[in-house]
């Protein structure tokens, strides 16, 4: 393959594509909408909101949000807004072309009740540590200085991929690598790992049509969060000194989000 690519490292595809089961195609095919979905409520965008909040924290149980986007039920606004925010994020970018202006869009949609609004949409310009829950920093993210210009990259190699001719099996590699590069950049100030969730889909259903947006992935990362989150660390704890080779395991788990 050859590719013009300045970020989204290659060095892990060919090894990608051999470990790949050929069952996750025929589990792609397979997949279709719920009967829950009725109307303008659909079921697996439900999914997808709830499970990627849940992954950052948010208390929100599945069958409560269904409850309250279809039958009305009213619950605290601080239990159901940013779900809220997070679904109709996801409905945008079922709407909308996959490019950066779309999704600086879509985050100013998710991060409504999260971010001031001048936050909202907009690179961060300081500097971005993950911290553990005991207040530890286990990654320092990209210096507020290189965010703009590996953004700039990373959407010049987005267009690449969605211009190219792409097997199935690598258009999920780079849909992974896609979300692993941008929570590795971790260039917004709040709202990374949502986004690049999104994000990820969002490739495949420009590839692939709209039986994208009916992978459950968001609910198998949280079902699996811990490996999920140690997964990302693998690549190390320095956005300059990030090892790449190391991110088979978390390319794996898209596919195995589509075969399960």
């Amino acid at each position: 393959m050859s590719l013009s690519l300045t970020l989204i490292p290659l060095q892990l595809l060919e090894e990608y594509k051999t470990v790949f089961n050929d069952v996750v195609k025929d589990s792609f095919e397979n997949l279709h909408d719920s009967s829950l979905s009725i109307g303008d409520f659909s079921f697996y965008t439900s999914v997808s909101a709830v499970f990627s909040s849940k992954i950052e924290g948010e208390d929100i149980e599945l069958d409560s949000f269904i409850k309250h986007k279809t039958l009305g039920v009213q619950y605290q606004p601080d239990y159901t807004r940013k779900i809220d925010d997070l679904y109709n994020a996801y409905e945008f970018a079922k709407s909308n072309t996959l490019s950066a202006d779309n999704i600086m869009q879509a985050h100013i949609y998710l991060t409504k009740n999260i971010l001031h609004p001048s936050q909202q949409g907009q690179n961060r310009k300081g500097n971005m540590f993950v911290m553990t829950n005991d207040g530890k920093i286990e990654y320092v993210a990209a210096n507020p200085e290189k965010v703009d210009p590996e953004m700039d990259k990373f959407y010049n190699d987005l267009n690449v991929l969605l211009k190219a001719e792409l097997s199935f099996s690598e258009i999920l590699f780079f849909a992974s690598m896609l979300h692993l590069v941008f929570v590795k950049i971790h260039p917004l100030n709040d709202g990374n790992g949502r986004t690049a969730r999104l994000l990820e889909k969002w490739f495949i259903a420009e590839k692939l049509g709209s039986k994208a947006w009916f992978i459950e992935s968001e609910r198998n990362y949280y079902d699996y969060h811990q490996t999920y989150y140690n997964n990302i660390r693998k690549l190390g704890l320095e956005y300059d000194q990030l090892d790449y080779s190391q991110a088979l395991p978390f390319l794996l788990m898209l596919p195995a989000s589509i075969k399960n």
